[in-house]
């Protein structure tokens, strides 16, 4: 897909977080984690360092091998959030993931919230891909340019999921919003707890101008950084997990938390006018008879 870039008001309102204003008493944890503390190494282990206070941490690729983390536990419903800084200059074919899932493979039963970033060639600009699956089903693509260099400093990428929306969040500003629709369906996950995973890797097949563009191996290592994992949800404990239903006795999942908030709309329909390059619900030839979820509003 080549993409050429538009000219965007970068003075974008960013909204105050929801959580801030909705905080309330919980017996659920809240709280930002050192790495030891929350997560485990997936593979290549040699790939994957740290700043000498152990407070920011790299993921790199070379032609060898990428790397990968998820953490220790799994969660049902809450607010998730980290920041993160992509791989800057020639990019090209490389994915620095960020994503929930229920499995730590990629399994044929899985659920799945995803933050892709699709590397680029110099000067031109990161595409972010998001994703949702529900029992191994996605095909739910939206793809969307960005207001920033997200190379040249961190930014924060939130993932806010109760049983009534899902939202997708890149520094507070909702890009994605996708419904529920109250009822059994095939498309909304909200059954499986999920661990939270961060990965980089080559896929080079698909990922730039759709595979059009390769991995120039002469500039790796590749390197992603990440630091401030912050987690407000429900941390999942069998055989008798506190988060088998919703309970609003936290602030993501509470009234206002199923709905944007008017500023919220604002700049949700910002992103819509300005930033999205690609979305399934509008996608006839792919999808002649559009999937059901595509009918709920976001703004409801």
């Amino acid at each position: 897909m080549n993409i050429t870039t538009s000219k965007m008001d970068p003075r974008l309102n960013v909204i105050l977080l929801l959580a801030s204003t909705l905080l309330a008493a919980s017996s659920f944890h809240s709280y930002e984690a050192a790495f030891d503390d929350s997560f485990t190494i997936m593979w290549s282990q040699d790939h994957f360092t740290t700043s000498k206070d152990g407070q920011i941490w790299y993921l790199s690729l070379d032609n060898d091998t990428g790397c990968g983390f998820q953490t220790k536990q799994r969660y049902r419903f809450g607010w998730f959030s980290m920041k993160l800084k992509l791989v800057g200059g020639d990019s090209a074919g490389v994915v620095t993931a960020y994503y929930m899932c229920s499995e730590n493979g990629a399994g044929p039963e899985r659920d799945e919230l995803d933050f892709e970033f699709l590397g680029n060639r110099t000067g031109e600009p990161y595409l972010i891909q998001t994703n949702i699956y529900k029992n191994g089903t996605g095909n739910r693509e939206m793809r969307h340019q960005l207001w920033f260099d997200p190379t040249e400093d961190y930014h924060t990428y939130s993932i806010l999921w109760n049983t009534h929306q899902i939202v997708f969040f890149v520094d507070r500003v909702p890009i994605r919003v996708f419904k529920n629709n109250g009822k059994a369906n095939k498309f909304f996950p909200n059954e499986k707890p999920m661990y939270l995973f961060s990965s980089i890797w080559n896929a080079d097949e698909w990922a730039t101008r759709g595979g059009l563009e390769k991995t120039n191996w002469k500039l790796s290592p590749f390197v992603s950084s990440y630091k401030d994992f912050s987690v407000d949800a429900c941390q999942w404990k069998d055989p008798y997990p506190d988060c088998v239903s919703t309970t609003t006795h936290n602030w993501w999942d509470q009234y206002p938390a199923w709905h944007l908030s008017p500023q919220q709309k604002n700049d949700y329909a910002w992103v819509q006018r300005n930033l999205v390059i690609y979305d399934y619900c509008n996608d006839s030839q792919r999808f002649p008879t559009l999937p059901e979820e595509c009918s709920l509003s976001p703004w409801d």
